[in-house]
């Protein structure tokens, strides 16, 4: 009875459900265990950095660089401008982990492979963790090059990390959304910008499955449900930070406006020209984040 009841289960929910929440574990462990060997320190911050944002890291000291494919279950980043590498070392002389290039659910991964890293990172320590991504704007009031810290988020992936049985050591089963980004850190942050006098916005991300850009309609569509950027990265990677308990800052550059009644045709070459020329704005909110992390001002 129990054998007819477990076959019932669609092989894609087997696939993509409780198989791999219940195996996660045992996946999180042997990744430990094979970074520890190459940095034998715990970080205090983990940072995923986001298309054509590999430089914006540019002060970590003590480096080790550790490829995607030398970690064991880290799948392989084969998005543009992601060099896919784990390096950590020292930011400001403080133990950082960062993801140099992510993956996405538009390369065929599902959302807990995507995730696994950021499960990493809270097992090897980390307490923060700082996810950029390069994104398009939809708020008319915003521009190309601009930063925005993500107050809140949109999922329309049609896909979430936690779907499958819950396993009560990675977190609970029903984690509160109600603060998915730390409003403290967001302050900071645009405390920050005002500082080093660049403009940074606070808005909402609506993260996509990609990898199309969205037609004028459905940019339209994005900004009546109250979405001032669009990517297609970030939201797995937040959902499961805070079902680990990590506190989370999230910050977008604006690389392309996506209004609809005057949108231009967006290339990735020129996508990752403006990442490039925001990482210096970039840097400095990440190193202020990080900074804040080790005196306990946040």
């Amino acid at each position: 009875m129990v054998q007819a009841e477990a076959s019932s289960v669609p092989d894609s929910q087997t696939r993509r459900g409780q198989p791999q929440m219940l195996e996660q574990y045992d996946q999180i462990t042997a990744a430990y265990e094979a970074i520890q060997k190459r940095w034998p320190h715990q970080p205090k911050v983990g940072i995923i950095l986001g298309s054509g944002l590999g430089n914006a890291t540019q002060g970590v000291t003590d480096r080790v660089e550790i490829p995607y494919e030398e970690i064991p279950h880290f799948a392989r980043s084969t998005a543009h401008g992601h060099a896919g590498q784990l390096v950590c070392g020292l930011l400001d002389g403080v133990p950082v982990m960062i993801l140099e290039g992510r993956m996405h659910l538009y390369e065929g991964y599902p959302a807990s492979q995507i995730t696994l890293p950021v499960r990493v990172l809270h097992r090897l320590g980390a307490e923060l963790l700082v996810v950029t991504n390069a994104c398009g704007g939809l708020n008319p009031n915003y521009s190309a090059g601009d930063i925005m810290v993500i107050d809140d988020h949109i999922n329309l992936m049609q896909d979430n990390p936690l779907v499958g049985i819950n396993d009560d050591r990675l977190g609970p089963r029903f984690p509160d959304m109600s603060e998915p980004y730390t409003f403290p850190l967001i302050d900071r942050a645009l405390e920050v910008a005002r500082h080093e006098n660049f403009v940074a916005h606070r808005g909402v991300y609506v993260a996509v499955t990609g990898p199309n850009l969205e037609t004028r309609a459905e940019y339209r569509y994005l900004r009546t449900i109250g979405a001032d950027v669009v990517g297609m990265s970030t939201v797995p990677e937040v959902i499961v930070a805070v079902h680990a308990g990590l506190r989370v800052l999230g910050l977008s550059v604006v690389t392309d406006m996506c209004l609809p009644d005057a949108l231009e045709v967006a290339t990735v070459e020129k996508i990752l020209e403006v990442a490039r020329n925001a990482e210096p704005k970039l840097r400095a909110l990440i190193e202020g984040a990080v900074r804040d992390a080790a005196t306990g001002v946040i």
